[in-house]
């Protein structure tokens, strides 16, 4: 991965960490999650396509702003620690424990993404198969965009 590519996918995953940090400090809300890139390669028997490993910590209320991901990206996500509350569209909100995951397919909107506990930290491990040009992984969206 080229030093471009890298800068813009680590300002991809700060404005998905900090657009929820800076909409949560104006209006005295929960805290934001922190987002890490773990792991980026190209899939050498897949031309064009990534493999990429975000792992996501939520401090205890903590949230990620209402978001879409890269159109072509798919995504499993594991809860490794804590509880998370996740909704994907205008699906219900539902919580996934420790060892529990999800997926969310290109183009889905993920509307709700929370630390499910006031009092516990969680941390979830996102696995992207992504084009390898799509460098911006994550982007905030408006609740009332459908």
């Amino acid at each position: 991965m080229t030093t471009s590519h890298r800068l813009a996918l680590f300002a991809s995953l700060a404005a998905f960490a900090l657009g929820a940090g800076a909409t949560a400090a104006a209006a005295d809300g929960p805290p934001a999650s922190r987002a890490t890139v773990e792991y980026d390669q190209p899939l050498p028997n897949v031309p064009g396509k990534s493999l990429r490993v975000v792992r996501v910590e939520y401090p205890p209320g903590g949230s990620s702003a209402a978001h879409t991901h890269a159109k072509s990206a798919f995504i499993f996500a594991r809860v490794l620690k804590g509880s998370v509350r996740s909704a994907v569209n205008d699906g219900p909100a539902k919580v996934y424990r420790e060892g529990e995951s999800f997926q969310e397919r290109p183009g889905d909107r993920h509307s709700v993404s929370e630390n499910a506990s006031r009092t516990e930290p969680a941390v979830l491990l996102a696995t992207f198969i992504v084009d390898t040009s799509d460098t911006v992984l994550t982007t905030p969206v408006d609740h009332a965009v459908h």
